[in-house]
């Protein structure tokens, strides 16, 4: 894993998109403050630029980073989830532009997953993280269900879990607002 953690943070640094295994589906992802990178992201996908993308931190302490106000329930739905959890903030900040929704907010997965947790220990920036699929196809739910356009698309393919055949889906998705107030987008 060491050797895939150096090359895959090579091409991030370098603005490119890498594809790889996350503790949902497989995703397409970039430094979340480039936003060149980005739009490469949303050029693969076929995606509007006006769409906002969900960023990966591996720990909620960099949660202030990233977000103005946080509301203290976000630590306990954090805390005790049992499923993957985004949780859609308001007035985001530190983050390239075309990451952040129309109305301020952005989406961020505190990630529980071996691979993305090293690398996102080792990056020390966010990671954005969408379906690796084009808009409006379903998402694959194992590497071999990538569609060839994606994997011709990236600038590099994690070789890591590509033979997992664990069903994953996409995480809950929750909105929180600056008074604590939260509800469902997704479950």
């Amino acid at each position: 894993m060491k050797k895939e953690i150096e090359k895959t943070l090579q091409i991030l640094h370098d603005g490119g998109v890498i594809l790889y295994p996350t503790d949902t589906v497989w995703g397409l992802g970039c430094d979340a403050t480039n936003e060149a990178a980005v739009a490469k992201v949303n050029e693969i996908k076929g995606r509007a630029a006006d769409k906002s993308l969900i960023i990966l931190l591996d720990t909620e302490n960099k949660l202030q980073s990233y977000v103005t106000e946080i509301p203290e329930v976000a630590y306990s739905l954090i805390e005790y989830a049992e499923k993957p959890l985004t949780i859609v903030f308001s007035d985001a900040k530190n983050l390239a532009k075309n990451v952040i929704n129309a109305d301020g907010s952005v989406g961020i997965r505190i990630v529980r997953h071996p691979f993305c947790e090293q690398l996102l220990q080792r990056f020390r920036k966010p990671i954005v993280s969408t379906s690796a699929n084009v808009s409006g196809q379903p998402s694959p739910r194992f590497f071999d269900e990538i569609s060839e356009e994606i994997l011709h698309a990236v600038n590099y393919i994690v070789d890591f879990e590509q033979e997992n055949r664990t069903p994953k889906s996409p995480s809950t998705i929750v909105k929180i607002g600056p008074s604590g107030q939260f509800e469902f987008i997704r479950r």
